[in-house]
């Protein structure tokens, strides 16, 4: 699924509006409907809802919202805030609508015509859409703080007033804190990156039909990992099929004290599909993994670390530096080894660390090679950042020097390859704990090996590891998950995702909860990318 920014957004509306073709108040009403059902079926008639409406378009879904609540008995504020003497025409045909049924909108000109604001009101943001590309200046920023400072829920239609579409939000800027985010088309780059997350602890992604052949004519580096997009370049297997048509996968890894590392990545290659795996490990380490994994084969080097890398297996791919440490001799066995292999690889842990400990080691990787580091790996790797859309840019300009495919590990975990970033849509708080980064290794390591390129590995290894700690959430907490859970459930994650089915699906009555944790999408996206 394509990420717009908002010029481009704005231009499929109005493509949508030529081409369709249909009037752009009746745009307007077809997304405010999606707005007022989703409201209506989690909302309470009896609370109390207060829609505050800027002078543009966003204002006006926010005035149709508000008539269509009315409509269905809910009890129904509105408020203008008049930031400005321009209007909007449907804005303008929306207060007449509402005015009409007698929903009189109350003007607010400055903080004194504040209204008051319970705790178990409802608060509809729809003052700033996506258009805005300034600070808000004068009351209106006034009016923003008194909303953060009401304890009442607040949902923001389309964007949160305040936060721009794809470019970051400086200090002491006024943004809209909301809940959740009711939003069009496809998610806004804002909403996927972690500094946001206060303005946008959640959000829904509404299909309001634009125009799907516009949308294919316009280019964006920015695109969604969905359910469809995965299936989209799934190799399926056939009966005659055998071990060794899906690859021979070796592990390389771990030193005395943390062979675990090495155990968690084995088994998540054979669970990924996974032909054969081979784990190159310490002697050490031997009969901890003979004993955890039966399924995988076992080749040794020295004593207690990773010093000669003189491996005999005959692999197809290459997954390592899980576990294994930065000691003089294994960086020198690194450095050799990158001199010589061909093999597709996948790098994590300690091997970033000794690339980021001699970067001209970077060079001796094979084109598309997959880097997966954690937050502190990254920095080592790409240097400091300002701000998320900041360290977005440096993730790019190092994948393309390198020839590499990075990922940026995170709620919304990035697969950037070269100028194009491919941000993920499954996964939650439970994988932040010890070991998960393994696991992903792992898995992406696997299907690298099945003959998968490089890209659709590591967006499928993502995926599919965020899709098996979604479907624990049903039966774990998220504070006891550990890394070895994830392993009960990635047999499912593949059944869910092959039997074409989003996560939606796999909720039992599709309510979301008060504590609105999860980001659902929807299940109407485009196919491929």
């Amino acid at each position: 699924m394509k990420i717009l920014n908002a010029q481009q957004l704005k231009a499929a509306d109005q493509a949508t509006i030529k081409n369709e073709p249909i009037a752009s108040i009746d745009l307007m009403e077809r997304a405010a409907y999606q707005c007022f059902h989703w409201i209506s079926e989690r909302k309470e008639a009896n609370a109390l809802i207060h829609v505050f409406c800027g002078m543009g378009n966003n204002g006006g879904d926010g005035l149709a919202i508000a008539r269509m609540l009315h409509d269905e008995d809910f009890d129904v504020k509105a408020y203008v805030v008049h930031y400005s003497d321009a209007y909007t025409d449907d804005f303008v045909t929306n207060y007449q609508r509402a005015e009409d049924i007698g929903i009189h909108p109350e003007s607010i000109y400055g903080i004194e015509d504040f209204p008051e604001i319970y705790s178990k009101d409802l608060i509809i943001d729809a003052i700033f859409g996506t258009g805005l590309n300034k600070p808000i200046r004068g009351f209106t920023k006034d009016i923003v703080q008194k909303i953060n400072q009401s304890e009442a829920a607040v949902f923001a239609i389309d964007m949160p007033s305040g936060l721009f579409v794809d470019k970051p939000v400086k200090p002491g800027n006024a943004v809209i804190q909301s809940d959740i985010c009711l939003t069009f088309h496809s998610p806004k780059l804002a909403f996927l990156l972690p500094e946001n997350q206060k303005y946008v602890e959640a959000f829904v992604v509404f299909n309001i039909e634009l125009d799907p052949d516009f949308i294919d004519t316009l280019d964006t580096p920015y695109y969604l990992i969905t359910n469809r997009s995965i299936r989209s370049f799934y190799k399926e297997r056939n009966r005659f099929s055998h071990k060794g048509d899906f690859g021979h996968i070796l592990i390389i890894g771990g030193s005395f004290g943390k062979i675990g590392a090495t155990v968690l990545a084995s088994k998540a290659a054979l669970k990924s599909g996974a032909g054969l795996v081979t784990a190159y490990i310490p002697k050490c380490g031997y009969n901890i993994m003979q004993t955890a994994l039966p399924e995988a084969m076992v080749e040794v080097d020295s004593e207690t670390i990773i010093e000669h890398i003189n491996y005999k297996t005959k692999a197809t791919a290459i997954g390592m530096g899980i576990g294994m440490g930065t000691h003089e001799k294994t960086q020198q066995a690194f450095e050799d080894f990158l001199k010589n292999n061909t093999l597709p690889l996948v790098l994590d842990a300690d091997a970033l660390n000794l690339l980021a400990i001699k970067p001209s080691l970077s060079k001796l990787l094979p084109p598309n090679t997959i880097l997966t580091p954690h937050p502190k790996e990254l920095e080592r790797l790409i240097g400091s950042w300002e701000n998320d859309y900041e360290k977005l840019a440096l993730a790019q300009n190092f994948s393309k020097k390198n020839q590499c495919i990075l990922l940026i590990k995170g709620a919304h975990t990035a697969v950037v390859d070269g100028d194009t970033i491919y941000f993920n849509s499954s996964g939650n708080p439970s994988l932040a704990t010890a070991g998960t980064g393994d696991v992903l290794t792992g898995l992406i390591s696997g299907l690298l090996a099945q003959q998968y390129t490089a890209l659709e590995a590591a967006l499928f290894g993502v995926y599919i590891h965020g899709l098996a700690a979604d479907i624990a959430i049903d039966f774990e907490s998220i504070e006891s998950f550990t890394a070895s859970d994830i392993f009960q459930y990635i047999p499912e994650a593949f059944s869910t995702l092959l039997k074409k089915r989003s996560f939606d699906d796999i909720l039992e009555d599709d309510e979301i909860d008060d504590n609105l944790d999860d980001y659902f999408f929807d299940d109407d996206d485009e196919a491929g990318f």
